[in-house]
């Protein structure tokens, strides 16, 4: 049987482009590397290189013999790498970005576990609604909604995403409630981003509206909408998430409840490379593992949005 070792070292020496630098790589005596290469000839029937005090060229055999070989070699080693992956403990420290209502109600409670699964490892939690670059901002994995324009970035869906119309008792209490999303163009709304001013997208009964609304506070920030809204200074779009909590205690109530954002996407993305680090790989893992344990399907999975 051919000695698949042979057939490496065959390999090692049609990249090298020599015996003396193969033998180099590979740790071993250029003499053992050159009677390899003659018992793998030996074994095939054929002549695979063209050995000249000056050079050392493939023969068309030999061509063929690699192209073919190294592919299968190249696909061992992949599966060499990922079983060892698998079998190692993942260690080291992870740099994650998030929106910050994610963060703040699911994401928080997914680093704790990982944490207490993976006593060797640290997290450094990056909340902000920002987009940074992953590669500047030296993050390993990020967590995303809506439509992603960075084609350089290795995506995985995980769920999906809408917000709620939310407002405090209060606020509801001195105007009232909307009932058609006309309606808003007379009430305070807290907006999220740079100006008092927007146009809100919301789907219902009747399809997708558009509507202009203002208000006396706006906020990048989501944690900052949300106080804005409990605190009673209009009517705002919360991430499900977490304007169902702020409903279940009463902080706020909903309004126009056949009125939602169109569903975007909840994505993890992570640079682009060949092999995803063993500690980014359990993290993602982790993370898709409670989303299923919360909705049953992470496809179906409501939570929040920029």
């Amino acid at each position: 049987m051919i000695d698949l070792n042979d057939i490496m070292i065959f390999a090692r020496v049609t990249e090298a482009g020599s015996f003396t630098a193969a033998a180099r790589l590979l740790g071993m005596p250029k003499t053992t590397v050159s009677r390899r290469i003659a018992a793998l000839e030996r074994e095939l029937g054929v002549r695979l290189l063209q050995r000249t005090t000056r050079s050392l060229n493939l023969t068309a055999s030999g061509r063929l013999y690699y192209e073919e070989s190294s592919q299968a070699l190249r696909t061992i080693e992949g599966a060499n790498l990922r079983l060892a992956e698998a079998r190692a403990e993942p260690a080291g420290t992870i740099r994650i970005s998030a929106p910050v209502g994610f963060g703040g109600h699911f994401l928080q409670d997914a680093v704790f576990e990982f944490l207490s699964t993976y006593p060797k490892t640290s997290v450094e939690l990056r909340l902000t609604d920002d987009r940074l670059n992953l590669v500047e901002s030296g993050i390993d994995l990020a967590f995303r909604t809506g439509v992603l324009k960075d084609s350089t970035l290795i995506a995985r869906k995980l769920g999906s995403t809408h917000r709620l119309l939310c407002a405090s008792p209060d606020y509801l209490a001195r105007c009232s409630a909307p009932d058609v999303p006309e309606d808003l163009a007379r009430h305070d709304c807290v907006i999220a981003g740079q100006t008092a001013q927007a146009q809100w997208l919301l789907e219902g009964p009747h399809g997708q509206e558009t509507i202009a609304v203002s208000g006396r506070f706006a906020a990048n920030e989501m944690q900052a909408v949300m106080a804005a809204a409990i605190a009673g200074y209009g009517i705002a779009q919360l991430p499900h998430g977490v304007a169902d909590a702020c409903i279940k205690d009463g902080r706020l109530r909903r309004v126009l409840d056949g009125y939602t954002t169109p569903t975007g996407g909840l994505h993890v993305v992570y640079p682009s490379s060949r092999h995803l680090p063993p500690l980014v790989k359990a993290f993602i893992e982790l993370a898709v593992r409670r989303l299923n344990a919360i909705t049953g399907n992470s496809d179906d999975y409501v939570i929040v949005s920029r």
